[in-house]
């Protein structure tokens, strides 16, 4: 058995014949003694000499034990000093009021000696315990700030990457408070080559650090993919397998990814395992659901990921408004929620769309509820397409290298049409002369329309007057998504030939494909500023680009860009 290590103790005790019988009675079990004749001698002494415990009487002159006990357990703060108070004192009240002085113990007189050493090794753990309780804490402490700072750096980061997108966009607004320093909420926001806007609303499994784990991956395939035009379809295969391959199997990305498009005047949805969003329909007043549909990202394999998405049709003014489960989830005093019918109540009171976005706000503030997981609102408008300003990409390369003099011809038949979008492929190609930079939203816009058109209405022959209202839009898509997983035979050819010009160059983009055509003459008849939701596809191309035209029945679309040298 180890043996006790020497205290100093303290012993307050007015009578001297007392004082020397316990000084006596402590140097024998091998303690250092500290003596005073009152209260005030004792505090005096406590405040010079730090003794480890204390043994003091309870009725003194100048200042008895009690006031000398509360002083002194003031002077220690956080160190346990116990007092063991020296009392022939017997009724209950008297013990108590002992205790409700600080002291920790009570000795009765006349004193027992292994009784007095039994109550000292005691305290003596007790106050050994509560110290390795302090040093621990400390350590806690330091470690949890060491942390903390680590969060900090790895979230200055983080927000960087995460908010370098067009999150600052007049269309868009966004509350986000997170229940830890990270937020395993994820919003993210960016332009594509066309001008569409990609937002994504996600919410990691649990929230701080562990939630953020994959949010870095996330935003990096999301701004990534979205620049180099990839549609939605393509971004969530590929966010999903990304996570499904990084994350553990108890972790997951339950998302909203949105694609709104000025020019064809529509939002692309996908919801999986969020809350529902909402499409608000200014003119009509309807909120049309956004349902979850799919479970989320990083759950199933590649194989089993379904990319399905549904497409809405927009009016300039139409807004999309989004949540994260940490908004219905507020709970008040009484564990109510907030929850979804609350939600809709604060939709149908509105009476003034612009102020939805405060209406929602304002009533969390009134709910007075506290949140239980990250928080996260977003609202996007549709705007007119002369409104979007997406930030120009700047290159770094003089452009001295770049190709001026060529060609190239692709063939997309059945198999790979119904997998594979080649516009980002297409564009990165076409981008690699210097003087198509500037031109490069018209450019992807030319192309995706001549390519959309060639497969949508030539290959699977499908017709645009279905998008005259909300219903046939809805048709519409349907029909595509089905016609495209059936898909057997038909092709889509690019040709692409660059050549010097001047003190320029001219790019001819050629695109036909296998469909039955269309009237060519009727089409051209319309005006350029057609504002319908279907046949917009033709009046773009002529608009951004040059010498648009149409041959084999509208079976090849041909048209031109033009560059100088810069000098």
């Amino acid at each position: 058995m180890q043996a006790q290590e020497p205290l100093t103790i303290l012993i307050a005790e007015d009578s001297a014949a007392d004082r020397l019988l316990l000084s006596t009675i402590v140097r024998r079990q091998g303690h250092e003694v500290l003596t005073a004749a009152n209260g005030a001698e004792a505090v005096e002494l406590f405040r010079q000499q730090r003794p480890d415990l204390v043994l003091m009487d309870a009725m003194m002159p100048v200042m008895d034990g009690f006031e000398a006990a509360r002083h002194i357990k003031a002077l220690a703060g956080e160190t346990l000093v116990p007092i063991i108070f020296l009392t022939s004192l017997t009724e209950s009240e008297a013990l108590v009021r002992c205790l409700d002085a600080g002291g920790d113990d009570f000795l009765a007189k006349p004193y027992n000696q292994v009784i007095l050493a039994a109550k000292i090794k005691a305290m003596d753990r007790l106050r050994r315990l509560q110290a390795t309780v302090l040093q621990q804490r400390d350590l806690i402490a330091k470690h949890h700030d060491y942390l903390l700072n680590e969060q900090r750096v790895a979230k200055a980061v983080f927000d960087k990457v995460a908010h370098s997108g067009c999150l600052s966009a007049p269309n868009i607004r966004y509350l986000q408070s997170p229940y830890a320093l990270f937020n395993g909420d994820l919003l993210l926001a960016a332009y594509t080559p066309a001008g569409d806007m990609h937002v994504l609303l996600g919410d990691f499994t649990g929230h701080g650090l562990p939630a953020a784990v994959g949010a870095m991956p996330l935003a990096e395939v999301f701004y990534g993919m979205t620049a180099k035009g990839y549609g939605l379809a393509e971004t969530l295969r590929e966010m999903n397998a990304k996570l499904k391959r990084i994350l553990p199997v108890d972790m997951f990305c339950c998302a909203t990814l949105l694609c709104l498009s000025s020019q064809r005047r529509s939002v692309e949805v996908w919801n999986g395992g969020m809350p529902d969003g909402y499409l608000h329909q200014m003119a009509t007043g309807e909120r049309v659901p956004l349902a979850a549909r799919h479970l989320p990202l990083g759950v199933l394999s590649p194989q089993a990921f379904d990319d399905c998405t549904e497409v809405h049709p927009m009016a300039v003014g139409d807004r999309v408004f989004l949540l994260s489960d940490g908004v219905i989830d507020t709970s008040d005093a009484n564990d109510q929620l907030f929850g979804v019918e609350r939600l809709q109540r604060v939709f149908a009171a509105n009476r003034e769309p612009d102020h939805l976005f405060e209406d929602i706000e304002q009533a969390l503030r009134d709910f007075r509820g506290e949140a239980r997981d990250d928080v996260s609102m977003v609202e996007v408008s549709l705007l007119e397409p002369a409104q979007v300003r997406p930030s120009a990409t700047v290159y770094s390369d003089s452009g001295q290298s770049c190709p001026l003099d060529w060609s190239v011809s692709f063939e997309f038949r059945g198999a790979t049409l119904k997998r594979f979008n080649p516009l980002p492929y297409l564009l990165q190609l076409l981008l690699e002369v210097h003087g198509l930079r500037a031109q490069s939203g018209a450019l992807y816009s030319v192309l995706a329309e001549l390519y959309s058109n060639a497969l949508e209405h030539g290959v699977l022959g499908l017709d645009s007057s279905l998008k005259r209202d909300a219903a046939g839009f809805a048709l519409y898509y349907q029909q595509r998504n089905d016609r495209l997983e059936a898909l057997q035979d038909g092709f889509v050819r690019v040709h692409l030939q660059v050549q010097p010009q001047g003190e320029g160059g001219l790019l001819v983009i050629r695109v036909d494909d296998s469909g039955k055509g269309f009237d060519v003459a009727r089409v051209m008849e319309r005006p350029l500023e057609s504002v319908r939701l279907s046949g917009r596809g033709v009046s773009l191309v002529r608009q951004l680009g040059r010498n648009a035209s149409w041959s084999d029945e509208g079976r090849s679309a041909r048209v031109e860009f033009f560059w100088e040298v810069q000098a």
